[in-house]
């Protein structure tokens, strides 16, 4: 819920990192929280602090979903090369058995405005690959308080999708408004709305609101939203016309996280409920991630960084006990 590019046309090519249409945004563009501001009169000793900032509506579920393998099929090459401290360029090269191999260019600038610890702007992300499909976003910070975004999405050299999205952030509010695929000779495209609110230092709600209008369709689809944030998990549900979607995060340790989501769709009447796990282990440069499912599919990813060589090594393999299918991967990222 809420992406508007993967409601509104058919699925482009998959880009080399897994996201619903996009490509992958690099580090510094996730939303950081504003820091608490102290509030008191005259007397108090102790100022009493004002409530957080609840941060993005699309990272409700996210530091669940991170602690899930991501699915990787055949053999992946992934060069980085950075040449400037503000430029960088990747190649990726697909070697797959089931679909068709690929290559892909990627390139990231970031802009010289420096907005906090690891975050300037402008940021300008994007990939081609070698049927001529291009995945872009541009990302900036206009003010303090608001942000915005352009992505679009070309899928052999024909414009697929287009949004634009302004995110305004209170001290404890966020309110993001979000425009894609607007056509008005035919008078189609969707708007989406969300608004997010700090209740107490825990506690954040919300809502999300989707309309869609197409030739001889239209309609509207509404979300309310909840996340409890403690010392260690964070529960999150997603309630709506269109289903609901549950998640839970908790950090046994500095070594383990796991991860439990529950996801149920109105639309194509199917529920799954998913576990998974993450364990770290700095000393061996180690990161394992696992995940089942209610479907019987299991998955695992191994992840070895080859220090201090600028090198790491990546293994995946998924089984679906239920159709009999077995699918692995092995990638290689240097840089």
């Amino acid at each position: 819920m809420g992406n508007v590019l993967a409601a509104s046309s058919p699925s482009p090519p998959p880009p080399v990192q897994a996201g619903p249409g996009l490509v992958s945004v690099p580090a510094g563009f996730t939303m950081p929280s504003v820091s608490p501001i102290s509030s008191g009169s005259s007397g108090q000793q102790e100022s009493e602090a004002a409530l957080p900032n609840p941060g993005a509506f699309e990272e409700f579920h996210r530091k669940c979903k991170e602690v899930f393998p991501m699915q990787m099929e055949g053999v992946r090459l992934t060069v980085n090369k950075g040449l400037s401290s503000f430029f960088q360029v990747n190649h990726t090269i697909m070697l797959s058995t089931l679909g068709e191999s690929s290559y892909r260019f990627g390139t990231t600038y970031v802009g010289t405005k420096q907005t906090g610890p690891g975050e300037a702007f402008p940021v300008l992300v994007g990939d081609l690959d070698n049927t001529g499909s291009l995945n872009a976003q541009i990302i900036h910070q206009i003010n303090g308080r608001m942000r915005s975004k352009l992505a679009f999405q070309t899928q052999q050299q024909k414009f697929v999708n287009w949004q634009g999205d302004a995110e305004f952030k209170g001290e404890d509010f966020t309110a993001t408004v979000t425009l894609g695929n607007p056509d008005m000779v035919v008078g189609s495209g969707i708007v989406v709305a969300h608004y997010l609110q700090s209740i107490t230092p825990s506690l954040a709600l919300g809502g999300e609101l989707v309309y869609h209008r197409r030739p001889g369709e239209e309609g509207t689809v509404m979300s309310l939203a909840g996340r409890y944030t403690g010392s260690n998990f964070i529960a999150t549900l997603t309630l709506g016309g269109a289903g609901a979607h549950a998640s839970y995060y908790h950090k046994a340790n500095e070594q383990l996280q796991i991860g439990v989501e529950f996801e149920t769709s109105a639309r194509m009447q199917e529920t799954n409920v998913s576990f998974g796990y993450q364990l770290d282990i700095p000393k061996a440069n180690l990161l394992f991630k696992g995940s089942i499912d209610s479907n019987w599919v299991v998955g695992a990813t191994l992840e070895k960084k080859l220090l201090p060589l600028p090198l790491s090594l990546a293994l995946c393999s998924f089984l679906n006990h239920h159709k009999n299918k077995f699918q692995c991967g092995f990638g290689v990222t240097i840089g």
